[in-house]
């Protein structure tokens, strides 16, 4: 069957619904609760990865590449959970922003990275960013 002059066919594609009823729905599964536990142990996960990836030296380093593929694969999976009842706009930003920041700080901490003002000031306005994301979101 051809489809309407100008479109595609989409026969392979789920139905459509309207953005918000779908939206609504997803909030009610009971994951609900758990999705900004799952969101932080998810970005706590990507630290792990970036800063295992940081000492697997490019993949030549069996453990710390081990860990740092498990660490990844394990925060994808959360963050995939966190996603069927948080805006994907939030809990990426959350995610991201925690990551960063944590990474950030253990560059400062542990690998002799510059703490400069203007370094901490930024690394604050991320910090202000995640918290107002997570305030302003249902």
């Amino acid at each position: 069957m051809e489809a309407p002059h100008g479109t595609q066919s989409r026969r392979w594609e789920r139905p459509r619904q309207h953005r918000g009823t779908h939206h609504r729905r997803r909030r009610c599964d009971g994951m609900s609760a758990m999705a900004w536990p799952l969101l932080i142990v998810a970005a706590l996960l990507e630290i792990v990865w970036a800063t295992a990836l940081e000492r697997s030296d490019g993949f030549t380093r069996l453990w710390p590449s081990v860990v740092g593929v498990a660490a990844a694969v394990l925060s994808f999976v959360l963050l995939s959970y966190a996603l069927r009842t948080l805006p994907v706009g939030t809990a990426y930003a959350v995610w991201v922003g925690i990551g960063a920041l944590g990474v950030a700080i253990v560059g400062i901490l542990a690998l002799g990275e510059s703490a400069s003002p203007l370094r901490l000031a930024c690394l604050g306005l991320i910090l202000a960013g995640v918290v107002g994301l997570r305030l302003l979101t249902e």
